[in-house]
């Protein structure tokens, strides 16, 4: 717990910094745009969440790149001006192709205007590569890191989430992670007739190994819930939709549905 709590106090001076204007482009001007650059667990958590809490946003403005078309970051490029907007490259080993491909593209974008000097005031990184890190141009003191146990599709609580930090503020960040926290105890202490996680599991089953639904639709009224599909396609298909067992048994019967979905209309 040291270590994240450190992690975590580093997040919030960093998003303080950015948010107050403390913290400033090469030219001086103040952070207006925060650009996330990741791919699966670094874009969609952070997406859906940014998102959702788009009434609390009171810092600079959020947008997300990750797929490897040239025109999802071209299309971002257009909306920011170098002189005033900071990347954040999201990647543990600082080497996934999407990732890394579009942080060049951003990389080249900001020397090109600014200079080759400029590239280490508008980029941070979430990653644990350091050397990979600094060859790319990245100050040591914007690099915030995350641990193996730290599953992708369960990162948005880790560092991963950066930029809705500095979206929302550390403060209205600390409640996010207070309201995960309260649906983890619930889970570990509440009866089993009361605890949502196991009904739900065991409702999941049930139409899918008993009844033969095959698909699962998720359909959220609230349009800022937009992005929830796709982040729960990931958290529920990656992390259910095996063919062996831990120990390496073929699974018999089926493991998890399709999950699928859009905003109802």
């Amino acid at each position: 717990m040291p270590d994240v709590n450190a992690v975590l106090a580093a997040m919030g001076k960093f998003a303080d910094d950015v948010r107050s204007g403390t913290l400033k482009g090469a030219t001086g001007k103040a952070i207006t745009d925060v650009v996330n650059i990741g791919i699966g667990g670094s874009d969609l958590g952070p997406v859906m969440a940014t998102l959702a809490l788009a009434p609390f946003h009171d810092g600079p403005r959020a947008h997300f790149v990750s797929n490897i078309d040239g025109a999802h970051i071209a299309d971002i490029l257009k909306l920011v001006q170098p002189e005033t907007t900071l990347f954040i490259v999201a990647s543990k080993t600082f080497t996934t192709v999407e990732t890394m491909t579009n942080a060049q593209t951003a990389r080249n974008f900001i020397a090109k205007a600014l200079g080759e000097a400029a590239v280490q005031h508008h980029f941070a990184a979430v990653s644990t590569a350091l050397d990979k890190v600094a060859a790319f141009g990245i100050d040591s003191a914007r690099v915030f890191g995350f641990w193996d146990w730290v599953g992708g599709r369960y990162s948005i609580w880790s560092a991963i989430g950066l930029p809705l930090m500095i979206a929302v503020g550390p403060e209205n960040f600390g409640k996010f992670l207070d309201g995960a926290h309260a649906v983890d105890n619930h889970f570990r202490k509440a009866p089993i007739t009361e605890n949502l996680p196991i009904l739900l599991g065991l409702i999941g089953f049930y139409h899918r190994n008993v009844l033969g639904y095959p698909t699962r639709a998720i359909l959220p009224y609230d349009q800022r819930l937009s992005r929830f599909p796709a982040y729960l396609q990931q958290l529920d298909m990656e992390s259910n939709g095996k063919g062996v067992t831990i120990d390496g048994t073929p699974v018999e019967g089926n493991s998890g549905p399709v999950v699928w979905g859009e905003p109802g209309t």
